[in-house]
């Protein structure tokens, strides 16, 4: 699984991702453009759950300078196609405004769908190339095992927390997000850090269930 701590181009990152090759990598948010180097795998984000969390009005043309901006570098290998957060039907509605405008500006890069609320492997559109699991907390992670068991690229929002990530690892997620790694001192880090190299050494941990 590939690790993408959010709009962190920080000296830890950069160790982690040249000790654990393949296992890092960036999510890059309308306020967060820094140019990847050639070696980091990066995915573009909406910035559509800051703005909802924040309670502001979603900026559809911040988003589209950072994918404007994703053309001076190598190409993303995915992009989160704007939706909104757990709402079902806006987000579909979102998602057949938006794909025709984002396929013309990107060519070669894949689309990611968020679920939120609600919906069922049925409503992931089939052009999606990722499914990105957001909504709310709660329903995420009750609905973590329905995404990962029926769909082959998965990629997980909001994980900050090592017991969160054997839960996405086990259950077999291509990748994950967070922001709050380099927001926890060096406990926190430290979580990352144990998780990449039991990981990768093969001393896979049991699941670990989480009450809800």
């Amino acid at each position: 699984m590939i690790v993408m701590p959010s709009n962190n181009s920080g000296i830890q990152i950069g160790y982690l991702a040249g000790k654990f090759q393949g296992r890092i990598g960036w999510l890059l948010s309308p306020d967060g453009w820094r140019t990847p180097p050639t070696w980091m795998p990066y995915a573009l984000d909406n910035g559509a759950f800051g703005a909802w969390v924040n309670n502001r009005q979603w900026n559809s043309d911040a988003f589209l300078e950072l994918v404007e901006r994703s053309k001076t570098a190598h190409k993303p290998c995915w992009v989160v196609v704007p939706d909104v957060v757990a709402d079902r039907e806006a987000t579909i509605i979102r998602w057949h405004e938006w794909m025709p405008q984002l396929r013309s500006r990107l060519h070669g890069v894949g689309f990611a769908f968020a679920v939120q609320d609600g919906m069922t492997p049925n409503d992931v559109p089939n052009e999606a190339d990722v499914v990105f699991v957001g909504g709310t907390t709660q329903w995420k992670w009750r609905h973590l095992h329905t995404w990962a068991n029926n769909f082959p690229r998965v990629h997980v929002g909001r994980v900050n927390s090592e017991r969160l990530l054997w839960m996405c690892h086990e259950a077999g997620v291509e990748s994950c997000d967070g922001t709050g790694w380099m927001r926890g001192g060096e406990d926190r880090l430290e979580e990352l850090h144990r998780y990449l190299e039991q990981s990768t050494g093969g001393d896979r941990r049991p699941q670990l269930q989480m009450a809800l």
